[in-house]
């Protein structure tokens, strides 16, 4: 595809400059990239006469200008992990189950415009420390009981392939939905592997593993890894640890502290057990707390840039076969505003960069008091608390160069007036929210956390590369863009704060545009499309998160 330079003036104007010479890739029906769909729900045609909509709201005059020669990282995916409910639903529940696999994962756009699901293209899974399968409960306590989770190994060291039935559920329905990359993550070794028997740690600062266990714990990791590989799954990494900074020497979810020497020391033993398997598998580390403990703090715990990976340091690990080039942290506890969010996510960018590692953003709810500028939980509206998820997801993509971002739980109950704090879908069991009995068939809310990522994993594919965007950018109005390998699809990410103007587009589409879509998510809409003729003008609404497709 070749661009031609154009200039789109009015509200927003936007530009795209020259860029190479490549052949256009086969025209497709849909307007967004390919992927799997399903045979019921047919592909939306960019053909059809799709009338544009006239906003009954005013509107605000911004500029954004794109720039498809200059290009910045290259987007790995977008993912959910599946802790810690996904285990009881999908082994216990029948009706609801496939209606969140389809939210989670489709990639289908219908005829009409109608979006199934989010199309996450990562699904994170979690080998479970067996504490689901102790007599005890493996330290967990029963008004947790939920959080325990299964294993894939007896205590004796026998494999059973059949365990974790509900996880293995939405394994399958994501690789029916065409998810690329499958992450094997773990919170703990399993107990058998641990100091005191537990899920849970009373180690402190130590890790729980057992001096002798190093080995085992690695080689059960690859082993695992290998099953679901011949099984047809893409295993690309695995995330043998989690957190380190904290000791988890709670009772309400499985966890080990680690020293980052005993983490190089069991990524050796990973290593080791990977390459003995002739796996591709990478491993990934190392899920850091939060953003800082990567490029700061005491160097036994934290700072992990420069003691993993720096060839002078004695847990250098950096040369190893198996280690992925990247550095996965958590966006807990670094976005109270916009300007913190950005100055941390700058400084490990820079770390990053600096020792030749990307960025991985692995999991992210709103944990801890609410943000500044978002306000007391109690007053704002889900929505509220989606878009500024939006935020987190920018800062993370633009300014720490993140090539994956990772919501947590897929899944979770509402308790506590939490609203949509910890979840994409919101689950509640037959016995109401406060139950713990999950294995009756309950009900399920699809939030707007689910429909705000959906603006990014639906549209931002594996292999897209952000380009630039430049803008008057601030925590009100700011926008990112993509582009596809093929160049046939061009998206535009835009947040609009503003609660009553929306912005105005008038589009001059570049050489080639077949069609022009928007995506719109806020308070009523998720993921509403709306089709636009080449010349006409292109408008986002007034708090809202809204996708642009320019189908080439």
């Amino acid at each position: 595809m070749k661009f031609g330079k154009y200039l789109i003036c009015g509200a927003v104007a936007l530009s795209l400059t020259a860029c190479s010479d490549e052949p256009k890739g086969e025209s497709t029906k849909r307007p967004v990239g390919s992927g799997t769909e399903e045979p019921d729900k047919p592909s939306g045609n960019p053909d059809d006469d799709v009338v544009s909509p006239t906003p009954a709201f005013a509107l605000n005059n911004e500029k954004v200008t794109v720039d498809p020669a200059v290009t910045f990282q290259r987007i790995e995916g977008f993912g959910a992990s599946d802790c810690w409910l996904p285990n009881w639903i999908g082994q216990y529940w029948s009706q609801n189950r496939p209606q969140i696999a389809t939210w989670l994962f489709s990639q289908s756009i219908s005829a009409d415009g109608e979006v199934s699901g989010i199309g996450l293209s990562m699904w994170r899974v979690n080998l479970g420390a067996g504490t689901a399968e102790d007599p005890n409960g493996g330290g967990i306590d029963n008004d947790n009981a939920n959080n325990r989770a299964e294993s894939y190994m007896s205590a004796s060291g026998v494999y059973d392939w059949t365990h974790c039935a509900g996880q293995r559920y939405f394994m399958e329905q994501a690789k029916k939905y065409g998810v690329q990359d499958f992450v094997l993550f773990s919170n703990s070794p399993l107990i058998q592997f641990t100091r005191n028997g537990q899920g849970r740690s009373d180690s402190g600062a130590y890790s729980n593993l057992k001096e002798d266990s190093y080995g085992a714990f690695a080689q059960y990791m690859a082993e695992v890894a290998k099953h679901f590989s011949e099984s047809g799954y893409n295993i690309s990494h695995i995330s043998p640890l989690n957190e380190p900074q904290y000791n988890w020497d709670g009772t309400s979810q499985e966890g080990s502290g680690w020293q980052n020497t005993e983490i190089a020391r069991l990524t050796k033993e990973l290593d080791q057990a990977l390459s003995q398997r002739g796996l591709a598998t990478m491993i990934s580390l190392a899920e850091a707390a939060s953003w800082k403990e990567i490029y700061q703090g005491d160097k036994a715990r934290s700072n992990t840039i420069d003691v993993l990976f720096n060839p002078q340091s004695d847990s250098y690990v950096g040369d190893l076969k198996h280690v992925a080039r990247h550095v996965g942290a958590h966006s807990y506890w670094t976005h109270d505003n916009w300007n913190e969010m950005r100055d941390v996510r700058q400084k490990a960018a820079d770390a990053a960069k600096a020792a030749g590692l990307d960025l991985w953003q692995t999991e992210w709810s709103m944990l801890g008091d609410a943000p500044s500028e978002l306000g007391d939980y109690d007053k704002v509206s889900e929505f509220d608390i989606a878009q500024y998820m939006s935020r987190i997801i920018h800062n993370d993509l633009t300014v720490a160069g993140c090539t994956s971002w990772s919501y947590w739980t897929a899944m979770s109950v509402e308790r506590w007036s939490q609203k949509n704090r910890f979840e994409l879908i919101k689950t509640t069991p037959a016995g109401g929210e406060y139950s713990n009995d999950f294995t009756a068939e309950g009900r399920i809310v699809a939030t707007p956390n689910l429909w705000v990522l959906g603006n990014y994993s639906l549209f931002v594919r594996p292999g897209y590369t952000r380009i630039a965007a430049s803008h008057n950018e601030s925590k009100n109005f700011f926008a990112s863009a993509y582009i596809a390998p093929d160049r046939s699809n061009m998206v535009i990410v835009v947040t609009n704060y503003d609660k009553e103007k929306g912005v105005s587009i008038d589009m001059q589409a570049p050489e080639g545009t077949k069609a022009v879509y928007t995506y719109t998510t806020s308070a009523t809409k998720q993921l509403k499309q709306a089709r636009f003729n080449i010349a006409d003008k292109v408008f986002v609404d007034p708090a809202s998160v809204t996708t642009i497709v320019y189908n080439l």
